[in-house]
This record gives structure tokens, C-alpha cells and sequence, in this order.
């Protein structure tokens, strides 16, 4: 259920539940919500100095963006540049990144909620405490529509981490060992919506990856111990109290503008593999590319990946710049269309949103979820949408507070530098088909 001790100061979460209803326990479905008025966009591509974020990470990469904080998806990140050491200006990787939706369907099928346009995330937004965000920057958010008095709240952490080895490698002399600690910039906000609270985590390595993660945390409803789908884990002493399983659909939209343009391509790469013939000592790959020219419903598989290629931008060896999508662990929710799969390309439309309930009125039969706009739509400006699922199945190490349970993935530069942006200087002239120096 999504009903705690803060419901009381939640009486405008457009859903069409009172609060009486939810302290009561009625578990309605969530239908689509209702249209609100969204908060104006702080600037973009010049940005004023409270919504910049800025970091030269210790390794020398620079990531740079703008922030803004929309009244349902919460925390979008615009105008996002990388620029590793060695390149002389910003390369532009984004448009926008935000979530998509979190589609929170029981399996007892007596309720699914819609996290970001039905039940009030945004407005969850939580205060952050000093320790939260060690060796960064709080920086304080107007949420639009606040259900506090104060709609001030200090809930955006940036702040730089290790990740470990970035590499390492010992030369055929052993003579040396070249190693370094890799560096991140880490944005982050806690959104709650019942008892759950959202982490929601955005990765920037020095490297040029992005990885986008939500984890879970917070609390196990008291009001879900019913077992209503007969196969609910026993939570506490002996099997009389068993909390109700469900899953989490948490989706992100990904609008992309390698070096400037929006006029990237799709690519969609399969290998497969066959047993040795004759004369062969061992099994064959053959990899093939597909390109994606209309907009598409696409499933993970066994040696499957897709790439976006920016249409004019190359590295110092002369190859399209390109970035990989790389897709997290995933349980696909095969219960609604538009959970059926694991990317969905689509033709940029402003006014498709959120892979769910999408408030916004698209035209007359566009639907309000993402397989809806998948209809065959050339695609000269691509939008990449993923879909990452888990099945919670509760556990007693559940409580109390639950352990946060991360879901996620990543876009990996491909490409869009010659060589590692890590490399050593010294190491800087092994590019290529490279031969020991005598």
C-alpha cells in the first residue's frame, strides 16, 4: 500500500484516492492522472549558476550539465557534455535524461501504481543530511506543487567517488605496473512515495559512461502482510503473516544529441554461433548489423546490444562516435504492453513523456504509452527508452529499514575518444596495430 505517517500532508496527490480511502486501506487501481500544471524550466543551454553542475574529476575528465525539477518525473538533467582530457572543447552526449515512469504492479493483481504521473513522486522529494552526500554540494529544490508549507527542499547531492580500478596493466618487461582508481560524479536525489523511498542515481565516469540507477529502500507496508496473492513470503515469526510480492518497472528517457544534432542513428548488432566444421578448432561468431530506421519495440537477448551514432561527429582515428546501451539485470513484467519490452526507440514527440499515464494530450489516437508510439515513424531524431524490472519477493532481512535494492543500466562510450581518455601519457603512442619499441 502506499499509505505511511506522512499521508495527512499528502491530500493533493492527483489520483482520485482520498485520504480516507488509503488510510482505510482500499486498494483501487491508479488510472491516469490527472493533467497538472508543470513548473517552468530553469534555463538550458546557458543555465544560471544555481542550476549548472560542473565537475573536473581528479582523473581530468569534465562532465557538465543543467538541472531542472519537473513536477512529476523529478530531477532532469539537460545539455549534458563530456570532455575527457586530450579533447579541446565539450562533447555533447544528451538533450535530456530523466526517469521515465515506475510502475509498481501487486501479485495479487488487486493494484499497480504509476509512481511518477499517479502518486505524487515528485513531491516527495527528501531532505538530505550533511552525511548523505560526503565531500559535495546540497543544493536546495522548489518543488512544484509541494504538499509542505516549504517547498524549499535540500535534495540534490553532487559529490565525486571512487569506483576502483579504472585499469590496470603489468607490461611483458614487469618492469612497471600502470594502474589508477577510477573517478565518478554521482547526482542524486530520495524521492518517497508511501513507504518506499526512491534513490534515484546518476553515474558520470571519467571514462564517458553514464549508469542510471533507482534503488528501493525505506520500509515494508504493515497494511501488505495479507499474503493476497497466496504465495507471499512469511515475514516475522512462523508463516501466518506473509507480505504481498510485486515488481518494480522502473523506466528512463534517454533523448540523445551526440556532438550537438539530434540526428543520430540506431544500430542493433546480433552474433551468433555455430559449432566447428570441418578444418575448425574451434566454434564460429559471426556478428551482423541491423539499421534501425523505424522506431522500435526491441528485446534484450544472448549477444544482442544497439548503439546510437551521431551523424557528424568523429573521433581522432576517424570513427563515428556512437554509445552503447548496456542494460542492466532485468525481470520483464509481461502484464502490460507497454513492460513487454526491454527498449523502445521512438521518434522525439514533446509530449511523450512517460512510458505510462502520460498526462499529455497527444493527438487523437497516440495513446498514452510508450508501445502505442512505437507505430513505424521514420526516425530522424531517436529517443531510447529502457525498461528494467525486479520481481520483490520480500525476505525477512527486509526489515527494518529495508536494504536498498538497485535496479539500472548504462550507455558506454563507443568510440567517442581514439584511444582509453585513462591512458598514461607515456602509453599514448600504442594506438592501433602497435609494435614493441626495440
Amino acid at each position: 500500500m502506499r499509505v505511511n505517517s506522512t499521508i495527512t500532508a499528502r491530500t493533493r496527490v492527483a489520483t482520485g484516492l482520498t485520504v480516507a480511502a488509503l488510510a482505510a486501506g482500499v486498494t483501487t487501481g491508479a488510472g491516469p492522472a490527472t493533467a497538472r500544471p508543470q513548473a517552468a524550466p530553469a534555463p538550458a543551454a546557458d543555465c544560471s549558476a544555481a542550476y549548472r553542475i560542473e565537475q573536473k574529476l581528479s582523473t581530468g575528465t569534465t562532465w557538465r550539465m543543467c538541472w531542472r525539477y519537473d513536477g512529476k518525473a523529478g530531477l532532469v538533467l539537460e545539455n549534458i557534455t563530456y570532455q575527457p582530457r586530450g579533447e579541446a572543447k565539450p562533447i555533447k552526449v544528451l538533450n535530456s535524461a530523466r526517469l521515465g515512469q515506475i510502475h509498481v504492479p501487486y501479485d495479487d493483481g488487486n493494484v499497480e501504481y504509476d509512481d511518477l504521473t499517479g502518486f505524487g513522486f515528485a513531491q516527495g522529494l527528501m531532505n538530505l543530511a550533511p552525511g548523505e552526500c560526503p565531500g559535495g554540494t546540497i543544493k536546495t529544490v522548489k518543488v512544484p506543487e509541494s504538499w509542505n508549507e516549504n517547498a524549499n527542499v535540500k535534495g540534490l547531492c553532487t559529490t565525486t567517488r571512487s569506483r576502483g580500478h579504472a585499469y590496470r596493466m603489468q607490461g611483458d618487461t614487469a618492469n612497471k605496473v600502470y594502474q589508477t582508481a577510477g573517478k565518478d560524479l554521482l547526482v542524486y536525489t530520495v524521492n518517497q512515495v508511501g513507504w518506499y523511498e526512491y534513490m534515484s542515481e546518476w553515474r558520470f565516469q571519467d571514462d564517458g559512461t553514464i549508469t542510471m540507477n533507482v534503488g528501493a529502500t525505506g520500509s515494508l507496508s504493515y497494511d501488505d502482510y495479507d499474503a493476497g496473492d497466496g504465495r507471499g513470503w512469511p515475514i516475522g515469526k512462523g508463516a501466518r503473516a506473509k507480505a504481498t510480492s510485486h515488481s518494480h518497472n522502473a523506466f528512463w528517457r534517454l533523448d540523445f544529441a551526440l556532438d550537438g544534432s539530434t540526428k543520430n542513428t540506431v544500430e542493433q548488432y546480433d552474433s551468433t554461433v555455430s559449432a566447428p566444421t570441418r578444418g575448425q578448432r574451434a566454434p564460429t561468431t559471426k556478428t551482423t548489423r541491423t539499421k534501425v530506421t523505424k522506431e522500435l519495440a526491441g528485446d534484450s537477448k544472448n549477444y544482442r546490444w544497439w548503439r546510437v551514432v551521431s551523424a557528424s561527429g568523429k573521433n581522432k582515428d576517424g570513427h563515428a562516435r556512437s554509445y552503447e546501451i548496456v542494460p542492466g539485470p532485468s525481470t520483464k513484467y509481461p502484464g502490460r504492453g507497454y513492460t513487454k519490452h526491454d527498449v523502445y526507440v521512438t521518434q522525439y514527440n514533446k509530449c511523450e513523456l512517460f512510458a505510462s499515464h502520460n498526462p499529455g494530450n497527444c493527438g487523437a489516437g497516440a495513446g498514452k504509452s510508450v508501445d502505442k508510439w512505437v507505430d513505424g515513424q521514420t526516425l530522424t531524431h531517436p529517443v531510447v527508452w529502457t525498461n528494467i524490472g525486479f520481481h520483490h519477493i520480500a525476505r525477512d532481512e527486509d526489515q527494518q529499514p529495508m536494504p536498498v535494492h538497485w535496479q539500472g543500466f548504462s550507455i558506454a562510450p563507443r568510440d567517442v575518444t581514439a584511444m582509453n581518455p585513462l591512458t598514461p601519457a607515456e602509453l599514448g603512442w600504442q594506438n592501433g596495430h602497435w609494435q614493441p619499441r626495440r
